[in-house]
């Protein structure tokens, strides 16, 4: 007796649909899977063979061999365990062997008791299973808000196996799983807001510009002024997350195990701020069954790294081909895996370790040559791929007791950026896969980036005197492409170029 039912597995984040095939022999009793699994799906036989005794069904008597096809790709984790144990009650004749599965998707994993078991890369995998045909899928009741996002193919949230073959057999029909809400109704709530900041105007010009144009933003100064302040509430001027960029941003965090209970879909931009004390791994993803890091589950969102020095040089240097390529690939002996990682990068960092160098009144305690080695853990080649570095300085008594009510909300600001966006999207509409300027390339570039002759000039000085790379100029080129979109100019002008400028002078400060 043979059966086919069908699932999905996941490679980095893109899932594929997986034939799950059944074949009863009358034969001693066995078991046997294949079809290159991993350990974990190798220990589905002895879930799959308890959850069904423990539902009231009989297991088939015989030799039962299921193979997962394709054989030649590598079937991790346990989300083929409902599709198995599906299988098998068909080839043993729970669910009629007439009854056609072709068009439905199991996915799931079994406990000893029967019930479903919530399981990551859920909505990978139905959206796999959608662009294969499939008209229906069948997941963990904790899964159906994330899986229901998917349009087009019905979602049925199964508690248990009773459940399930009862719905397949006609005996109690289950209803497919909406969502409470379409993502356009999801309101985006921010628990932070941009008047919360006192003084610092410098800097809050220069975290519009970065929102306005994609790009990464290095904050130095002494401790109290601001700079974490400032990089968590970034995310409040960002525009809103599109449908699409919503699916992408889910699907990591939905493989990596991070979306929340009940979450259909992330409305919000993502902010990670990791640990100065993690691995290059954690990081940019890895390990032997590779995972997305810290730059992944930013993508479409904001990286904070708080004490930029503090981090190991060997961590912070791991960025810098992820920041060009907006990707990461990882190879492993078995694969090798892509995981996006398109962020804005947010750093921030005192002038020295004790954090009081060049402070007007507080003295510095750390010698010379300690600042000069704090300073330089940060490379000449990842401080070149931040667009923006600002300086914060301490704040008067003045400014931190002001109750200024006329203070920007993130609501007024966010309007420019969206404002500044829109105007750049149209004067790139013959290029669509550029979302910002800080994704321009230097074909880009040529062709948007028309300079009045005047601001020419100024860049040309500018290269000469600051000892410019290729890659700062054309930092600071966009930069200045951004401050002109804000200003609704096609031209970009002196005083464009001359901010984008002052944007970019502390490396001569302090990486003299």
């Amino acid at each position: 007796m043979f059966s086919a039912v069908y699932s999905a597995g996941i490679t980095g984040v893109e899932g594929f649909p997986v034939t799950v095939e059944c074949n009863l022999r009358d034969k001693l009793q066995g078991f046997e899977l294949v079809g290159l699994p991993d350990l974990a799906v190798r220990e589905a036989k002895e879930r799959v063979w308890t959850a069904c005794s423990n539902s009231g069904f009989p297991f088939p008597f015989g030799h039962i061999s299921v193979n997962l096809a394709p054989a030649d790709r590598k079937k991790e984790g346990t989300a083929f365990d409902a599709a198995i144990l599906t299988g098998i009650l068909q080839v043993g004749g729970v669910i009629p062997k007439n009854l056609d599965l072709s068009g439905k998707c199991f996915i799931g994993e079994l406990s000893l008791s029967g019930d479903w078991r919530s399981v990551r890369g859920v909505l990978c995998m139905v959206v796999a299973a959608k662009e294969a045909g499939f008209r229906e899928v069948y997941v963990p009741a904790d899964n159906a808000a994330e899986a229901a996002a998917v349009e087009g193919i019905d979602v049925y949230a199964i508690p248990n196996m009773r459940a399930l073959v009862k719905h397949l057999t006609g005996q109690e029909r289950l209803m497919p799983h909406t969502p409470a809400k379409n993502f356009s109704e999801l309101p985006a709530v921010y628990a932070n807001d941009f008047s919360d900041v006192r003084g610092q105007a410098l800097a809050k010009r220069a975290m519009e510009i970065a929102a306005a144009g994609g790009h990464n933003i290095l904050l130095i100064g002494p401790p109290g002024t601001g700079k974490s302040m400032l990089a968590k509430r970034l995310p409040t001027i960002l525009p809103p997350l599109t449908f699409s960029e919503a699916i992408e941003t889910t699907k990591i965090h939905s493989v990596a195990g991070t979306l929340p209970t009940g979450v259909s879909l992330l409305n919000i931009r993502p902010f990670r701020s990791p640990h100065h004390t993690m691995s290059a791994v954690s990081l940019v993803g890895g390990g032997v069954n590779p995972m997305p890091g810290e730059v992944s589950l930013a993508h479409n969102g904001v990286l904070f790294l708080d004490e930029l020095p503090e981090f190991p040089k060997q961590v912070t240097d791991s960025l810098r081909q992820p920041l060009e390529d907006r990707r990461v690939t990882i190879t492993r002996a078995n694969g090798r895996v892509t995981f996006p990682c398109s962020f804005m990068l947010v750093a921030a960092m005192n002038p020295c370790r004790c954090g009081y160098f060049g402070h007007p009144t507080r003295p510095c305690t750390c010698k010379p040559a300690d600042v000069k080695r704090y300073i330089n853990n940060i490379s000449g080649p990842m401080l070149d791929r931040i667009d923006i570095q600002i300086e914060l300085p301490s704040l008067s008594f003045s400014e931190i007791s002001s109750k200024n009510a006329a203070a920007e909300t993130s609501e007024v600001i966010r309007g420019r950026v969206i404002a500044a966006r829109q105007f750049a999207r149209e004067r790139m509409a013959s290029r669509p896969d550029l979302f910002c300027n800080a994704q321009m390339d230097p074909a880009a570039m040529r062709e948007f980036c028309t300079v009045s002759p005047s601001a020419s000039s100024l860049l040309n000085a500018a290269y000469d005197k600051l000892g410019l790379s290729a890659r700062g100029y054309d930092r600071i080129l966009r930069v200045a492409r951004t401050i002109a979109d804000l200003q609704e100019s096609r031209l970009i002008e002196e005083m464009h170029v001359a901010e984008a400028i002052q944007l970019r002078s502390l490396d001569r400060k302090y990486w003299e």
